[in-house]
């Protein structure tokens, strides 16, 4: 037993060692819990930041679509909540219950915090020094490849399920299985 204890130890900082530095991140998940980015490092990650009363809160949608059609072959979409444009709710309940109730979200989605400026939270300052490019307004997207090999930023304005970003990921997704291609 002790053995199997020391096995799991050295696997476990063995797979901490291989999470790249840009996913090095531990954040406050909505609704409570934790959402520690590096277990998606192997597989694309898309980061959204989010409001919940802007125009563009209809990429809700098509981000949950793109979850449920994709996710399953390996891609992770996490929303991050922010008020930096003026345009969402006071607290983390009520974005949850919002974005269930209006857009039936079930990718994660952490806690509402900064996305740009001095206060960004970590991960942001991060993505923003990866591509030299901040968010000028919310549904600011950044698609992370596998291993942080590379960081796309996408505007506001393209749809989350816009061909540049399927394609973008596409190639690094699971294949679909037989029975998932199946009538």
């Amino acid at each position: 037993m002790k053995r199997w204890g020391v096995v799991l130890m050295l696997w476990g900082q063995a797979v901490l060692a291989a999470c790249p530095a840009l996913l090095n991140h531990t954040v406050p998940g909505l609704m409570g819990g934790q959402i520690n980015l590096c277990q998606y490092a192997d597989r694309p990650l898309l980061v959204v930041n989010t409001a919940s009363h802007c125009g563009f809160t209809p990429q809700f949608t098509q981000l949950e679509s793109l979850y449920k059609q994709y996710g399953p072959r390996g891609l992770m979409v996490v929303g991050f909540p922010s008020n930096d444009f003026l345009q969402e709710l006071d607290s983390n309940s009520e974005i949850g219950a919002f974005c269930q109730a209006n857009y039936g979200v079930t990718f994660p989605m952490a806690g509402k915090g900064h996305v740009r400026g001095a206060d960004a939270q970590p991960v942001f300052k991060d993505l923003i020094a990866a591509t030299d490019d901040a968010p000028m307004w919310n549904f600011h997207k950044y698609l992370v490849l596998p291993g942080a090999s590379k960081v796309i930023s996408i505007g506001t304005r393209t749809k989350p399920d816009a061909p540049e970003v399927v394609n973008a990921f596409l190639p690094y997704l699971q294949p679909e299985t037989q029975a998932a291609t199946k009538p």
